[in-house]
């Protein structure tokens, strides 16, 4: 866990609310009674199971609330997955992000049904197309996902492995599903996952 700076945000109604930056990698802690509200950067939450294997529980930006009173799952990890400002909401305030803790169940739903999807390969192109939505920005090519993760992290999310995700991955470039721009994935929208093999 590594702080830089913690610096104190007046708010209306004098208010006084901590932000801290967290640096990439680090962990932000989590209490009963801490919620944090994401100012920039990329966090995920995750949780791991018996035998040591983490799973993933979202990805959470630019105004997304993260905190273990939404989750209850133990043990609970919010990680840095860039440089991070976030500032803390105590309980007293929790009412005023309202807006925010709805898109948190809807963004967690919709994820959880996309990692019900049959088979592998429809699942893992509706879990890019939610990165797309979520981290995306246009470009000529199509839409780029503004987050890099590795093949690991990918099947730690859909439960499946990093061979998997691989295959898949290059069997998309290959029907021009997706490019690479760089190290990032950029999705071809206008094409259809017509033909999906039932071989994960």
């Amino acid at each position: 866990m590594m702080f830089s700076t913690t610096e104190t945000l007046i708010y209306p109604k004098n208010k006084h609310l901590n932000q801290q930056i967290f640096t990439r990698r680090s962990i932000i802690p989590v209490s009963n009674d801490v919620l944090w509200r994401i100012d920039r950067g990329l966090v995920r939450t995750l949780t791991w199971n018996e035998d040591g294997t983490y799973i993933t529980l979202g990805y959470w930006s630019l105004g997304d609330i993260v905190g273990y009173p939404l989750s209850k799952v133990n043990p609970y990890h919010i990680e840095c997955l860039t440089s991070v400002e976030a500032t803390l909401i105590p309980p007293h305030l929790w009412h005023e992000e309202i807006k925010a803790l709805l898109h948190y169940i809807q963004q967690t739903e919709e994820l959880l049904s996309i990692l019900h999807r049959k088979p592998t390969s429809l699942k893992l192109w509706k879990f890019l197309v939610w990165l797309s939505e979520k981290f995306g920005r246009d470009i000529e090519q199509g839409k780029l996902i503004d987050l890099n993760l590795t093949h690991q992290e990918i099947s730690e999310v859909l439960n499946t492995t990093r061979v998997t995700v691989t295959r898949l991955l290059q069997k998309f470039e290959e029907e021009g599903k997706i490019s690479r721009h760089r190290r990032s994935v950029v999705l071809n929208l206008q094409t259809q996952l017509t033909s999906i093999s039932s071989k994960n």
